[in-house]
């Protein structure tokens, strides 16, 4: 078997719905498997699953035991050559798996590689590639000047070895998994792809970011940013930091004092626009119920840019990569995205890295 995907699911059911309808059309030709792993979802996600995806492995937690330590034990029973860890909130393309895999054939020394990652919006997520968060750059980070903590010195659609990748996406070879020792589990949730990718240096591995295919990522829906959030990122530093460095005062107080800022300062509710969105509706066979509580303007395909509209994108109509190219390519047009997901009566999406998402069912 040439490929396990490795989802792992909290709460977020109709998301998880959406991502498995792209993951299996992106596996039509791999040998492959998918696994779900639930960290005790009260939203229906087991149901679902059991229900529209037989096929899938599916392993129901009865606590939730965080990140690191599900996606270990999935990744224990998992058979592929290469893992995938791939968050709930994802949408891929149907070559993106190809893609990869190709890439990672062709290298000899590798380590971990990640893709171009893009929010709800059709923005680009500068974290899809980061440097090491050395003591200067973590400061800086949280003090608001994220330059040096990001890898700009990649472009977004190059191929690159680059140092620190996010765990949204990570593909990588289940030997190199085992022998990293998986995530490390003193991390409950953030810190942990940080600090695989940096073993993976330390062992001589090289990281690579692959820009050539993008995914989208609802940042914000698994994950709310809120002050629980805050603390928890910020706390995976300090974990990562002391792991791996030596104790720095001055970085434990700017930790410390960075976490008390960003609660006092940092929005955490989505900013409401004064733009007036209109709907657009872009399928071959329109669904009569949505027609009928959106009134959207209908059309089979877009050809060219429209501004100020929520353009709902049908996923029965379209493939996921012609999906993912029109949120890229109408990202500055002042216009905002929903998927239909394929023969489901609600559409998803969200407009920004910050925003929580919305699910509106009809």
């Amino acid at each position: 078997m040439k490929l396990s995907v490795v989802i792992l699911n909290y709460n977020v059911r109709y998301f998880l719905e959406l991502c498995l309808q792209s993951v299996e059309a992106a596996l039509v030709s791999i040998p492959s498997e998918i696994i779900v792993i639930d960290n005790n979802s009260k939203d229906g996600s087991c149901e679902m699953v059991k229900e529209k995806f037989p096929s899938v492995v599916l392993i129901e937690n009865n606590s939730n035991v965080g990140f690191s330590k599900a996606n270990n034990q999935a990744v224990q029973v998992a058979k592929g050559e290469y893992v995938c860890i791939l968050n709930p909130d994802t949408v891929v393309a149907e070559d993106t798996f190809e893609s990869i895999l190709n890439f990672a054939d062709q290298q000899t020394n590798l380590g971990i590689i990640g893709c171009r990652l893009i929010d709800g919006s059709g923005k680009y997520l500068p974290e899809s590639k980061r440097n090491i968060p050395y003591v200067n750059s973590a400061i800086k980070k949280i003090l608001g000047n994220s330059k040096a903590y990001y890898a700009n010195q990649i472009k977004e659609f190059d191929a690159a070895k680059v140092e620190i990748l996010v765990g949204a996406f990570m593909v990588l070879k289940r030997s190199l998994y085992n022998s990293l020792e998986g995530f490390d589990e003193d991390y409950f949730m953030y810190g942990e792809d940080i600090d695989i990718s940096f073993k993976s240096l330390k062992k001589g591995y090289d990281n690579y970011y692959f820009g050539q295919t993008s995914v989208i990522h609802y940042k914000g829906e698994s994950t709310r940013r809120n002050v629980v959030y805050l603390k928890r990122f910020y706390g995976a530093m300090q974990i990562f930091y002391k792991k791996h460095f030596k104790s720095n005062v001055l970085f434990d107080l700017s930790i410390f004092l960075g976490i008390k800022l960003m609660i006092l300062f940092k929005p955490l509710k989505q900013q409401q626009s004064d733009i007036t969105y209109n709907p657009v509706l872009v399928s071959t066979k329109p669904n009569d119920q949505l027609v009928e509580k959106l009134n959207p303007k209908i059309l089979t395909s877009i050809n060219e840019t429209i501004p100020n509209s929520d353009i709902i994108l049908d996923a029965s109509s379209l493939t996921f990569k012609s999906i993912i190219h029109q949120m890229q390519a109408s990202k500055t047009n002042q216009s905002i995205f929903k998927i239909q997901p394929k023969n489901c009566s609600y559409i998803l999406g969200s407009n920004s890295a910050d925003s929580i998402g919305d699910v509106i069912q009809f």
